[in-house]
Parts: structure tokens; sequence; C-alpha cells
């Protein structure tokens, strides 16, 4: 034990040249600490291991202490007071929370979830089990970060959704009543005012320099815990979620729980990245998925709420699903890359600007398009009246159209974006009538496109892609159709499908 302490350098060498962990810098020095010097001038440096022979420099971890010192103070704890009525989940609405809503031991696919998870259990007192309740005093906390030193704090839109009172408090256990000068629902970010000045802030980075692989570090008052520390990797950039078009997310592996939302994200500069936002989780605790509102957009809605009092998005008027190597063979793509455009609202800004069902954009004003949620991104962070340029792939060639955008808080966009959903119930699908191209290409007279599979379709092998022909025998020409089936459906129905040039049935047990 007394060798071990007593001989910390030769420790490593040994653990170096066994191949257990890496080094780094020219000078091969052993253990250094990292350089401290002006908290505001200096970078964090990561602790330098020792460098191998032949080798390349390995970066340790970076100094989170030193992170955590530095702006640990500029981290406060928000706690808010509503009503049962007024108040929602203080971590949004992940897997877990949608569970505990619902009848409990309920499986979420039974396919009387949502109705007993809107309208409670039959024999219960009120309509449909539901009685009338009184406002209850609810009370729930989160995080956020001070950037601004009159006392400007950022935090997320469901922190304080409902709330009749907020206070902040800092880590020297000041507490301040806060105004919400606005909340964006869309972003799921809030900018709070409080009043006083000199506080400590944060510096501001930029994702576009984050790695995924790179360190992130977060803190926040997970469980009421305030400034507690944890940290992990950056896994994705870019994430697009359910019912989050606008955001594209980072994903990390960062311990985050209830009472995390909205505090910072940082990177190994000590500067915030994100703003830490949803879990998935199937417990309601950390489950290793975490993810962060960039802070290019959070800074975006800032500037908005500040000059404006609220938050504006543009839309295009169109509903898009993935591109996968079906479609790519299809279309004729080289690869299975860009937004399919499955739906055009009339007289929308893409129906003006020539964008048609069975378009694939592939870029907007330059920037590419990979995956379907790319581009809902994209536009969700332009202005209501801003012109993009849209490279799309048609009838296997490129074409550029030229389209304004239109505002997002219009009521045209909600129906729009409910328009895939159409056709969900005991299957679990989202479909679309397909295109007199399409039924030309594939051969058959009518059918539905899958758009998105879940539940119990999926469980059985439907994927987005499939044609779906009839169900028991019954046509499926139109989403009527499949509601009337569906509704003598018993335990198990037989779905017929067409995929890659061939009809199947395949057998789908309900619930």
């Amino acid at each position: 034990m007394n060798t071990l302490v007593s001989t910390p350098r030769r420790l490593v060498m040994a653990l170096v040249a066994a191949g257990a962990i890496g080094a780094l810098g020219a000078t091969g020095a052993g253990l250094v600490g990292a350089v401290h010097g002006d908290a505001h001038a200096q970078a964090v440096v990561a602790t330098p291991l020792v460098q191998p022979s032949g080798g390349q420099p390995v970066v340790a971890a970076p100094d989170f202490a030193d992170i955590t010192a530095r702006n640990g103070a500029a981290v406060v704890n928000i706690s808010v007071v509503g009503t049962s009525r007024s108040m929602g989940d203080d971590e949004g609405d992940t897997a877990s929370s949608r569970q505990q809503r619902a009848p409990q031991g309920m499986d979420p696919d039974d396919p009387f979830f949502e109705f007993f998870r809107q309208f409670g259990l039959p024999g219960m007192p009120g309509i449909g089990g539901r009685q009338q309740q009184p406002d209850v005093p609810m009370r729930g906390e989160g995080s956020g970060f001070i950037v601004s030193s009159d006392g400007v704090i950022l935090t997320n839109a469901h922190v304080v959704h409902g709330a009749k009172e907020v206070t902040v408090k800092l880590t020297d256990r000041r507490e301040f009543n806060a105004k919400v000068l606005g909340a964006d629902p869309k972003t799921d970010v809030a900018v709070l005012k409080i009043d006083a000045k000199g506080l400590p802030t944060v510096r501001l980075g930029q994702t576009s320099n984050l790695r995924v692989g790179d360190w992130v570090l977060a803190i926040g008052s997970p469980f009421g815990f305030e400034n507690s520390v944890t940290a992990g990797v950056v896994s994705a950039k870019g994430r697009s979620l359910p019912d989050d078009s606008f955001v594209p997310f980072l994903q990390t592996d960062v311990a985050i729980n209830p009472g995390n939302s909205g505090g910072p994200l940082f990177n190994a500069q000590g500067e915030v990245v994100g703003i830490n936002s949803q879990i998935y989780t199937r417990s309601g605790g950390y489950q290793g998925v975490s993810f962060a509102i960039p802070i290019e957009v959070a800074t975006r809605v800032q500037q908005q709420i500040q000059a404006t009092g609220k938050a504006q998005h543009a839309r295009l008027g169109v509903s898009v699903q993935e591109v996968n190597q079906a479609f790519a063979d299809s279309f004729r793509l080289d690869r299975p890359e860009g937004a399919l455009v499955s739906s055009v609202e009339p007289g929308g800004p893409a129906a003006k600007a020539g964008l048609e069902a069975g378009d694939v954009v592939r870029r907007i004003d330059g920037h590419a398009i990979v995956g379907s949620g790319d581009l809902p991104a994209y536009v969700g962070q332009a202005l209501p009246g801003q012109k993009v340029t849209l490279e799309v792939w048609r009838k296997g060639a490129s074409k550029t159209l030229s389209a304004t955008l239109g505002d997002a808080s219009d009521k045209a966009a909600k129906v729009a974006r409910s328009t895939p959903d159409a056709g969900k119930g005991k299957l679990g699908l989202a479909l679309r009538p397909l295109q007199p191209g399409e039924k030309k290409q594939i051969g058959v007279d009518g059918g539905l496109l899958v758009a998105q599979a879940n539940g119990p379709a999926a469980m059985a092998g439907i994927m987005p892609g499939d044609v779906l022909l009839s169900i028991n025998g019954t046509p499926a020409r139109d989403i009527d159709d499949v509601r009337a089936a569906m509704a003598k459906a018993d335990k198990t129905v037989a779905v017929l499908i067409w995929r890659d040039g061939n009809k199947i049935f395949v057998p789908v047990r309900l619930g």
C-alpha cells in the first residue's frame, strides 16, 4: 500500500506500458496538474498523462473541478408554486410520465390505454371516470443559469409552465422572486429576470465546435440536491424527437434526473453549449440517454423574448418522413438521405413554392438534410417571411425551388402536422394515401403507405415504406376503411402488405 502511494510515477509508467492508459504531451513529464491562471482568460487544460513511444497524444478528462468552481455560482435552483390544474411535469412528457398518468399496470400499447388515460376508469365518479377536483397547490423544482449580471436567467419552459410563483435561489443562499419574461413551448426555453446586480454569469460556447465523444458536464438540482455535478460525453448531435421538431437536440450520457431541467451543459472549456431538457426513461430515473437544447437555439429565443416578449418560428407547410433504403432505390437516390415530402398543405408556403408530395428535400439554404428531422429543425429556427432555397429530388433529377416561410403559430400549421397521424389506433400505424405515380410504380390500384409503425404493428414486423393493402380481407383504400376494419377486429388481424414487389400477410396481435 505504501509502495503504491510513494511511487505514483512508476505506477503510471507501468500502466502505460501495459496499455491500460493513454498519454499526452511531448515532454513525457508524468502527472502534471491543470494550468491555472485568470479564471476567465485561461482555457481549461486537460490533465496530461505520458506520451507513449511512437503513439498519438491522448487527451485525458478535463479539469471538472475547475469548471465547477468557476461556474457553480452562476447556476441557480428554481422552485415553482402552481396548482394541480395548471402545472405540468418537471421533466416534460417522458415515457415514464405518460405511464404514470395511465391506469396502473396497463401496457401503453393497449388499445384502451389512451382512452383510460384521458377519461379515467369506468365506474369512478364523474364523466367517464373523471371527477372535478379542487385546485391543489403544487410545487416543483428545476434548474437555471445566469446569462447576464443584471439577473437574466435561462431555464426550460416546462419548469415554469403554469407557475403562479417562481423563486430563484443562488448558491450564496439568497432567494429572489423571479418574473417570467417569456416562455417558448416549441423549443422549451424560458427567460426569467430577478432584481439583482453584479451576479456571476456563465460563458456561452458553440455547438458547431462540439464533437460526438467530447466531454461535457452538467450542473443542476436533481431531486432537489442543489448544485450537483455530473459528467459524460456527447452521444449524438442533431437528434430529432417526437413532438419536438423545432430543436436539433444534443444527446449525451450525462446523468440527468428530475430537477436537472433547465440547467447548463458545459463543454471541456467551461462554456455552456446546451440546456438540459429531457430524458429517455422507462422508470422515471436516469437511463444514460439525455437531451439538451443547443445554446444557439436558446439564445435566439432569449433575444426574441427580451425584444418582443415572445418567440416566433417559421413553417414550410409540409409533412415529411425518413428516406430509407427502399425509398432511395425507388427514387434512384445515391444514398438514403433527405426528407421525403408525404403531404403538402394546400395554399401553404411549400405549395406556393411548387413543392409536391413525393419530392425529397436534400438541401435548404445550402445546408444538407440528412435525416427528415433536419428540415423542420432548420425551418423552425427561421423567421416568418424569410426566403429559403430548397434543393429537391424529383423523378430522378435535382430541382431548385424558392419558398417564403409562413408563421408556425397559424392554425393551418397544426392541421398539417396532425395529418400524418391519421389512422393511428390499435395497429399503431401512421398512414398516408398513395400518390398516382406511386400506385403506378408499385402496380396496385389502392392502398396506404406506412409512414410510421409503432406498437403491435411494429412488433409484428411492419415497417415504414410498406403499403397496407387490406385488413382481414377488407381493402384499405383510405383511413376510413382502416378504422372500419379495426372496429370489427378481435385480438388478431391479418394484414396484407406490399413490400419490395411482394404481397405478404402479416398476423398482428392487438393489445
